[in-house]
């Protein structure tokens, strides 16, 4: 055990230290060195969910180690930008160690796994648009995220703006929900489209699909930052994870200035294991 916990531990036993206290001075360590990567695990102390690993650019062998040792504390687990040569690299290495076997989804490229069932909570409804069959698989991962942050999740497909009434039809969704995802390349209209229509907050996702003048996806994130909607918030193009994570501190605020398990409920706490709920609230993801 690392000497830094042992005292805080005997400080607690000895009554020098509240429970408070003790918690706060957990939140600054420790972390993991695997020599590519420090894992960062008392994140989910300061910010209320484990590191999220980013897929894209690490090997089968590393990726089968991080997740290792994030299970070993009881995290749940998610990866993004896994694409399916390098998950089925991993193949079942990734299911080492627990009876609960993960879930890839080769449409979104995540992989994720709890060591129990995700119990929606917060504030309402995530909803999540997706102007085109094209951008789905950057909606999807904005909504798997989303479920596994703890959200209530609702999917609206290939409601774009070149057919409005498939958007109006489902306009009774969109007026339950407590945020939405908006997720559109082209010309990027969906967004302000939905904010003239809903009083709740609206996060926008450009995405890179779309002909030479989209600029990957550039064009988009243009209209979207310029739009004549008040109030919508913008993310980087194709990134339906930072989506989720803006959408899941809307629908699950934290009660104070300082985060961490104490500033939504007890469930958050015990997160690394002892929860009823495997339920995580935010994130940020490896480098």
């Amino acid at each position: 055990m690392d000497p830094r916990i042992a005292g805080i531990v005997k400080d607690l036993a000895a009554g020098r230290l509240t429970a408070e206290e003790g918690l706060a001075a957990l939140r600054d360590f420790p972390t993991e060195d695997l020599g590519f990567a420090r894992l960062d695990h008392h994140r989910l102390l300061r910010q209320g969910l484990p590191e999220v690993v980013y897929g894209a650019g690490k090997t089968a062998e590393q990726i089968v180690t991080i997740v290792a040792r994030l299970k070993r504390h009881g995290h749940p687990v998610l990866v993004t930008r896994l694409d399916q040569d390098t998950a089925r690299a991993c193949g079942t290495d990734l299911d080492a160690g627990h009876e609960v076997p993960g879930r890839y989804d080769a449409l979104s490229r995540t992989w994720s796994w709890t060591p129990l069932p995700v119990e929606p909570r917060g504030e309402g409804l995530v909803v999540v648009a997706c102007a085109g069959t094209s951008d789905l698989p950057v909606s999807e991962e904005a909504a798997i995220t989303a479920e596994m942050f703890g959200n209530r999740v609702e999917r609206l497909t290939d409601v774009g703006v070149a057919g409005l009434h498939r958007l109006l039809e489902r306009a009774d969704v969109l007026r339950r929900a407590r945020v939405i995802i908006a997720v559109a390349g082209m010309e990027g209209a969906l967004p302000s489209v939905i904010a003239g229509l809903v009083a709740c907050p609206v996060v926008a996702v450009p995405t890179s699909v779309g002909y030479g003048a989209s600029l990957g996806g550039l064009a988009a994130l243009l209209a979207m930052l310029n739009s004549c909607a008040a109030g919508v918030t913008v993310v980087n193009i194709d990134n339906g994870f930072g989506a989720a994570v803006a959408a899941t501190q809307i629908n699950q605020p934290v009660a104070g200035t300082t985060g961490g398990p104490d500033a939504r409920d007890a469930s958050s706490a015990a997160e690394t294991g002892s929860s009823p709920s495997a339920t995580p609230t935010r994130s940020g993801e490896s480098a």
